[in-house]
């Protein structure tokens, strides 16, 4: 059963396409070469998916609660409405989603900065939706293999923890060993615990969080691990 973990790095998408325990990195140009990789069971992606009109998902509140006192929480940013993938101008964007939501709340320039790659992946998703493709959160996947995931990424010891939780799924060592060039440790990580999300949904083990919504183009608003 081969399943695929995406995560977004600089404009493009770091993949770990994982197989038993044979995991392989590669880079990704755009969502179409992530939908194109052949013989995928389930798709996680690192990405929101369902989008909300005019109010804060259910999904994004949970999920920050659970990493609440671990130093992840901030790693979720509030989900954009859909009005503001209508423009790449970040003033405009801010106007338009203060004009959605009640209260009016502004998407932060983080938070914009993904507006593209939603707006790229909403579009390839089509109409139904593809239902092989999950949005799923590195920070909760860590966590649920190994509670003593603690320390932030970017640290020397948040790094270690990271891969140690991960030699449990799979042969992550090797995977690290051969990934393409310049992809960074962190990305690559994050797409590792992505595939190990996105092998518990396809084996109908995952968990997740939400409250069973979808938005206007009837995706869910849903993460899951």
């Amino acid at each position: 059963m081969a399943v695929l973990g995406v995560d977004g790095w600089r404009g493009r998408w770091v993949g770990a396409l994982l197989n038993g325990r044979a995991v392989t990195l590669m880079t990704l140009d755009d969502v179409t070469a992530v939908l194109a990789v052949p013989d995928v069971e389930v798709v996680a992606i690192d990405m929101p998916i369902g989008l909300p009109d005019n109010r804060s998902r259910v999904c994004d509140d949970e999920a920050r609660r659970l990493l609440s006192g671990t130093g992840a929480a901030s790693s979720v940013f509030p989900t954009p409405v859909r009005a503001v993938l209508g423009t790449d101008d970040y003033a405009v964007a801010r106007t338009l989603s203060r004009a959605a939501t009640d209260p009016p709340r502004a998407p932060s320039a983080q938070a914009f900065q993904l507006v593209r790659a939603i707006r790229a992946l909403d579009d390839a998703l089509g109409d139904p939706p593809l239902d092989h493709v999950r949005e799923v959160h590195p920070e909760l996947a860590f966590r649920a293999l190994d509670d003593r995931v603690r320390d932030a990424k970017v640290t020397a010891r948040g790094l270690a923890q990271r891969l140690t939780a991960l030699r449990r799924a799979m042969d992550v060592d090797q995977a690290m060993l051969s990934a393409p060039p310049r992809v960074p440790a962190v990305d690559a990580l994050d797409a590792c615990a992505a595939a190990w999300s996105a092998l518990r949904i396809a084996a109908g083990v995952a968990e997740g969080v939400g409250d069973g919504t979808r938005d206007a183009r009837g995706r869910p608003m849903r993460i899951s691990w």
